[in-house]
């Protein structure tokens, strides 16, 4: 799971969600109840509750002081944090309850913030001081997790940190929006909160913090017989590393646990699961499917295990590299040895299971990223790792920890849990990702293996006793699809758009007002729930367009929403494409009034990005123009595409790589976007030196792509290559074949060739438009060259996600986990990309209709009156 969405999960079993919705079943801290203080100041967040001297005139940045706690202590902690800020007049928030708690401090949580129950705010370095020296007296004995981006005060549960107290905004290297702090150049620059206590470099660390900073710096590993080699892995409950013996030279893994640390459900913190795990494992010692166990110790708090090295490839790795759907030269052939492999593979890893069971284990966590494979691909032994929730057969106890496309309903445990998450793997070799789905709807496991079995050659009944397994019963005939299969498309298209409606508008709260429908977890953002992407803008668009019709309650709603403050001018993100869906609404006037509350003056760190950067403002701008004809909206347009032309730089100015510590490519946060914005400028203007741009970026993005050994072009990561709409190589194919409309390039020419098969591979992870599926669809009914053949083949292979929902279909969202009605991850993108395929009118995203359609106003000019720049700038 990314950990990041896990605390949305918690609220709903459908949609993303914060807890505020649910206080009845996770309720705050009881002291949170206390009246606040005269003369006090109160606020809440989703995680936090915050209290400060009312007109108190805090810094903006400085040491903050961090306590930690283990959750049985929690409550008097925060108490005496409260008397003690309360009477010295301290700013002071702390986390909302023991659910919030238990997430901040779980497995997967972030490790950099984690481990804080309670923040406090000194005006200077002698409060600082003075604070410390203090808590450490009254909380004297506490126990808390080590908060690993602090440096440690003492012994106890005090950490201190310099960062923000106010929250303001800059944007990192590669473009993102993050939290910052003024440097000595009074600059902002990201305040970064990573997993090690790092000092800015303009900042001196206060003089009597020095011995605290030599005693962290005095724990190594020094005198242990094991040496560091590298990381496997990072959670928040301790790493886990590559080392070795230096008495035998043998490699060895290493993996460590913290104390109060990376809690589970049951509020287990890593030192326990780990001590739990050595003894599980001493249980198993002799069999080939574990690795051995070589030795338990510790180093000041923290604990080791340290077990055999197995050289060996997981199965989920081994899976995508060999899986034949996502490739684009797939053949019979290339299915048939897929199926025979992995058949092979569910064997031997059932017989691992057994093994366990013989010796009276149940594994309790079995999921293709806990199977390794030594000798890859054309490997024979399968080792099961990770025991930290295994148990003995006769507990029957339930997995605590188990991956949410594992996880075995509440009715199974025991033996019975891991032949559940081995039948779940039966179709998850074949179907990777999609076993998420079975926590939504379980039933949906029938329809996948009857895909599965029409998919690839294999024997029916292996896929059909994992099906029954999952349901508990004989496989009832699958839910029939509502997808039009290829050959009768808009035949089916009125009722298929009746039918995402329907699921979309159940889901409408419009008695809320943080959110109009369900989407992705950035809806909770400022914002989120009213913009194009995530929010109810983008939903209400698709309902529009594709003909599905209009909700004038949910577009009053959307109306009175904007107008709140704290959403930004960015198009996907913010108010620019509020503007844009409000017109397509049929409500210009609002649409106007919301464009014009952005102002003429653009706010400082936009960056390129058509997302939430300056080509969106631009775009938008012109298409108001074009809609208005008003001067304002071509000269705003005018001097955001200078801009943008002055900032762009060269074709080589971008790494290799995109995303991580580098700037993304592609459509959304990429050089593309630029890009589109200057054929639109050119097609306003004529003006060839647009061309020219557009040319430079386009090949600035080209630069941050790979050809994979079948072929495809595709935006290379690092980590993986990316296909998909938003920062893959579909979105550059969308600019690209825009631009050759005007001018031949034999080099793009060839690198769209390249990209075309991205949008034709058999299987994506997600359905959404942004990165899956629908993006596709979408891609393949637009530009120059729309492949309709193809556009129902992918309509009708969207059956692996579809879900019914109150009487009508929905999709999953981000990551699998929940449902999502929004138009970059979730349902109204699906609905968006089908109507471009199917529906009577014109429907494309926004600015990627075909050319010409949009007519020109008169020429684009900068506020001082002379053309756009021709030639680019640098950054």
């Amino acid at each position: 799971m990314i950990s990041k969405y896990e605390i949305y999960c918690l609220a709903d079993p459908l949609f993303y969600d914060t807890l505020d919705t649910k206080r009845a079943e996770h309720p705050d801290f009881a002291i949170a109840a206390r009246p606040t203080p005269d003369g006090w100041a109160h606020a809440e967040s989703e995680t936090w509750l915050h209290y400060a001297p009312a007109g108190a005139a805090l810094p903006t940045q400085g040491w903050k002081i961090h306590i930690s706690s283990s959750v049985p202590e929690a409550e008097r902690v925060i108490a005496a944090a409260w008397d003690y800020c309360v009477h010295r007049g301290l700013a002071f928030k702390f986390l909302r309850g023991r659910r919030v708690m238990t997430m901040q401090n779980s497995k997967y949580a972030f490790r950099g913030s984690s481990g804080k129950l309670v923040t406090i705010y000194p005006v200077d370095e002698a409060q600082l001081e003075l604070t410390l020296k203090e808590l450490a007296e009254i909380l004297d004995g506490v126990d808390g997790p080590y908060i690993l981006s602090d440096l440690r005060y003492g012994e106890g549960p005090l950490f201190v940190r310099y960062g923000g107290f106010a929250e303001r905004h800059c944007l990192d290297d590669n473009g993102e929006r993050v939290l910052a702090i003024e440097n000595a150049a009074g600059e902002l620059v990201p305040d970064v909160r990573g997993p090690a206590f790092a000092l800015p470099s303009w900042v001196t660390l206060p003089a009597f913090l020095e011995p605290h900073l030599a005693a962290r710096n005095a724990v190594t590993l020094e005198g242990v017989p094991y040496a560091v080699e590298g990381v496997l892995h990072f959670s928040n409950g301790g790493g886990v590393y590559l080392g070795r013996d230096s008495r035998t030279g043998e490699k060895v893994v290493l993996k460590e646990a913290r104390p109060h640390a990376g809690l589970d459900v049951e509020g287990r913190d890593a030192v326990t699961r780990l001590r739990h795990e050595a003894a599980i494992m001493e249980r198993l010692a002799g069999l080939d499917v574990v690795p051995t166990l070589r030795d338990y110790f510790t180093v000041g708090e923290h604990h080791f295990l340290v077990q055999e090295y197995v050289d060996g490839t997981s199965l989920s790795q081994l899976i995508a590299q060999k899986h034949p759907l996502t490739r684009a030269d797939r053949t019979p052939e290339l299915d048939a040895d897929y199926a025979e492999w992995a058949i092979g593979m569910l064997t031997k890893v059932r017989a691992a299971v057994s093994a366990l069971h013989e010796r009276g284990v149940v594994f309790g966590d079995l999921h293709p990223f806990n199977i390794l494979v030594e000798g890859g691909v054309d490997g024979d032994r399968v080792v099961l790792i990770d025991f930290e929730v295994s148990s003995p057969v006769e507990e029957r106890r339930r997995p605590t920890l188990a991956n949410p496309g594992f996880v075995p309903p509440r009715e199974l445990a025991g033996v019975e849990a891991d032949e559940y998450a081995l039948a779940c793997l039966h179709l998850g070799v074949f179907a990777p990702m999609t076993t998420m789905l079975l926590q939504l709807h379980r039933p949906k496991a029938a329809q996948l293996g009857r895909l599965i079995i029409e998919t690839f050659p294999v024997p029916p009944a292996l896929i059909q006793g994992a099906v029954r397994t999952i349901l508990g019963q004989d496989p009832p005939a699958p839910e029939p699809s509502r997808l039009p299969r290829p050959g009768r498309l808009t035949q089916g298209w009125p009722a298929l758009r009746e039918a995402l409606a329907k699921a979309i508008l159940a889901s409408a709260t419009p008695d809320r007002e943080d959110r109009l429908f369900p989407g992705d977890i950035v809806q909770f953002e400022p914002g989120g729930g009213v913009n194009l992407a995530n929010g109810a803008a983008g939903v209400l668009y698709a309902l529009a367009v594709t003909g599905a019709g209009r909700v004038p309650e949910h577009e009053e709603w959307l109306i009175r929403q904007a107008a709140r403050p704290g959403i930004g001018p960015g198009f996907y993100n913010g108010l620019h494409g509020v503007a844009y869906a409000l017109d397509a609404l049929g409500r210009r006037e609002e649409a106007l009034d919301v464009a014009r509350r952005c102002g003429r003056e653009l706010p400082e760190g936009l960056d390129l990005s058509l997302y939430r950067g300056l080509p969106g403002i631009a775009l938008a701008m012109m298409h108001l123009h074009d809609v208005t004809g008003e001067p304002e909206f071509r000269e705003r347009a005018a001097r955001v595409v200078a801009l943008v032309a002055d900032r762009l730089g060269g074709p080589d100015d971008v790494p290799e790589i995109s995303g991580g510590r580098h700037p993304h490519a592609g459509l959304m946060y990429g050089s593309s976007g630029p890009a589109l914005m200057f054929l639109h400028a050119y097609e306003r203007t004529g003006d060839p030196g647009l061309l020219d741009l557009a040319a430079i970026a386009l090949r600035q993005d080209l630069r941050r792509c790979v050809g994979r050994e079948d072929g495809q072009l595709q935006v290379q990561q690092g980590w993986r290559t990316n296909p998909y709409l938003d920062e893959g190589s579909a979105g550059i194919g969308l600019v690209l074949d825009r631009y050759l409309t005007h001018r031949h390039d034999e080099t793009f020419a060839e690198s769209l060739a390249a990209i075309r098969p991205v949008t034709t591979l058999h299987y994506y992870v997600q359905s959404g438009l942004f990165a899956g599926r629908a993006g596709m669809i979408a891609c393949l009914s637009s530009g120059s060259h729309p492949d309709p053949e193809a556009a129902a083949a992918q309509i009708a292979r969207l059956a692996w996600h579809e879900l019914p929902h109150q009487g009508g279909l929905a999709f999953p969202g981000a990551q699998l986990l929940r449902l999502s009605m929004d138009l970059a991850t979730g349902s109204a993108g699906v609905l968006l990309a089908l109507g471009a395929a199917l529906h009577d009118e014109p429907v494309s995203l926004p600015f990627l209709e075909p050319p010409g359609r949009s007519e020109a106003q008169g020429p684009l000019r900068t506020a001082a009156g002379s053309n756009v720049p021709t030639s680019p700038g640098r950054r």
